[in-house]
């Protein structure tokens, strides 16, 4: 395993979706960095009016642009182009700031949702025109991804919506944004909504205190299908209808399944060609190996060095940790359903039992892995472009910095410990890591960051594996940390010049207006 070396980082720092790039926001200026390079490439200096504090910073899905968000701005940048900048100011009404903000369906298109949920705004950055929507059902932080959705391929946005006591969907085609049609949903009080990935199906999920009930709808509106729950519930469910509802939905990459999760210890898989339940998952509460089944057992070890984590295949029954009973909140049900590449597999986490990590195989119908950890599972993140490899990261004191990779044909899951390449072995305020969406050509990578540095990791086996980055930095087992960049080393010292031209030519002249013009009212 070998690290890059550390640079200076920002509570806003972001790896782009391809790989290629690595971004930070600083107060100032946004720094580019080539992950190929390991060198700044390009630094985008930020308007003297545009002050944070920041409330989103994001990549556009084609790694191309930068958004930077405020209460009262939202600004776009080039990441590669020092001409490129529109502006969008007052976004939402005054003495209001916006709960989400984020790209759209594409990199001209930019979603806001105002607080309260008086309205959700799509900005056309091509055309310089605002559509504005009122009455989003869902606009906080947490909860708004999953009130509207964007269908693949035609783009078009589907928007849940509540007036009056009453749910409406919504349909607007892109790029306009203009109504082609709306309906009331066969719910009372739906709880999110989602295109398939092939564009066929939008499903409608009710809420959980109204039992078990997911809608299929047809793109244009038709009501085709209701799943109304197990359709061969074991004796252990026979009383399912009592209990609380759906809790999670999930579609296979490749659209073919549905997996639906609810607040009991099962999990309904449906084929999307019949629309039809064929798979029901049960968490079981007594683990036996047999067969070909894994069953990692997680160790810890605490010297004067660095917290050690091992991992034991069980050979004798075990039991998964429950929830503490002194918890603030007895939980209960699936809360993480993730499907990887291959669709094949799918990655559960339930409430029930926190600290453990379940791997179906769904083609066999079995359960091909069991992971237990000591801490609370917090994520769970298959690769974007390798089938079958999983990270997860925990949490608790003996998490710090500290995620672990799976894959079927490990010896237990592998540990990545960050806190051996930071300055002082420990995180600095909150940290995040992900996979490096780069070519699966390339050796697995993941991306750290905290608020004072980030770092690389490459799974190579050898540092004769072709690397994201030239000349890496600090192989595992090394003499300790490797020496964090300056913040001077941020900005090439050449390009001072063109860059201080650049931020003249970014001021109120290269503003892009928003015309705001109301588009949808029922």
């Amino acid at each position: 395993m070998l690290f890059s070396k550390n640079v200076k980082s920002s509570a806003h720092c972001l790896p782009s979706p391809d790989g290629r790039y690595i971004a930070t926001l600083f107060p100032t200026l946004i720094n580019v960095r080539s992950v190929q390079s390991w060198e700044p490439i390009h630094v985008v200096r930020l308007p003297q009016d545009f002050i944070g504090p920041f409330l989103s910073f994001q990549w556009s899905p084609s790694s191309r642009l930068l958004l930077v968000a405020s209460v009262d701005q939202i600004r776009v940048f080039s990441a590669l182009d020092a001409n490129y900048h529109a502006a969008i100011r007052n976004p939402v009404a005054p003495h209001l700031k916006p709960t989400y903000v984020d790209f759209g369906a594409s990199d001209t298109e930019i979603c806001v949702m105002a607080s309260f949920g008086l309205k959700f705004a799509v900005f056309d950055l091509t055309s310089s025109k605002a559509t504005e929507i009122g009455s989003p059902k869902f606009s906080s932080s947490t909860a708004v991804r999953r009130g509207f959705s964007f269908r693949p391929q035609s783009n078009h946005l589907a928007l849940l919506t509540r007036t009056a006591g009453k749910d409406m969907i919504s349909i607007h085609a892109f790029p306009s944004r203009e109504l082609q049609r709306s309906w009331a949903p066969d719910t009372i009080d739906a709880q999110g909504l989602l295109w398939s990935p092939d564009g066929r199906w939008l499903v409608v999920w009710e809420s959980p205190a109204l039992g078990h009930k997911v809608v299929f709808y047809t793109p244009d509106g038709n009501l085709f299908k209701t799943w109304s729950g197990p359709v061969n519930p074991t004796h252990e469910e026979k009383d399912f209808a009592l209990g609380a509802g759906v809790k999670t939905v999930q579609f296979s990459p490749d659209a073919h399944l549905l997996a639906i999760g609810d607040h009991s210890r099962s999990l309904s898989i449906v084929d999307m060609t019949s629309t039809m339940e064929v798979l029901r998952l049960r968490h079981p509460d007594n683990l036996v190996p047999k067969g070909t089944q894994q069953i990692w057992q997680e160790r810890i070890g605490i010297s004067h060095g660095p917290i050690m984590h091992t991992f034991i295949r069980a050979s004798q029954a075990v039991s998964p940790p429950p929830r503490p009973h002194e918890a603030a909140e007895q939980l209960s049900g699936c809360a993480t359903i993730a499907f990887d590449l291959s669709s094949n597999l799918i990655a559960t986490r339930i409430e029930d039992f926190p600290s453990t990590v379940w791997i179906w195989d769904v083609q066999a119908a079995v359960l091909r892995a069991v992971l237990l950890f000591h801490g609370s599972v917090s994520t769970l993140s298959w690769h974007p472009h390798v089938r079958e490899t999983l990270l997860i990261r925990c949490e608790g004191d003996h998490y710090n910095s500290v995620v672990f990779v799976w894959d079927p044909l490990s010896e237990g899951p592998q540990s990545v410990d960050f806190s051996q390449q930071l300055s002082g072995f420990k995180a600095v305020g909150k940290w995040h890591a992900s996979w490096l969406g780069l070519d699966p050509s390339t050796p697995l990578s993941i991306f750290y960051s905290d608020t004072q540095n980030y770092v690389l990791a490459s799974l190579a086996d050898s540092d004769r594996d072709s690397l994201p980055w030239i000349n890496p930095r600090n192989p595992q087992g090394g003499d300790g940390p490797s020496r964090a960049e300056s913040p001077l080393e941020l900005v090439p010292a050449t390009a001072d010049k063109a860059d201080e031209a650049d931020a003249l030519q970014t001021g109120d002249d290269g503003d892009m207006v928003m015309e705001d013009t109301y588009g949808y009212k029922r």
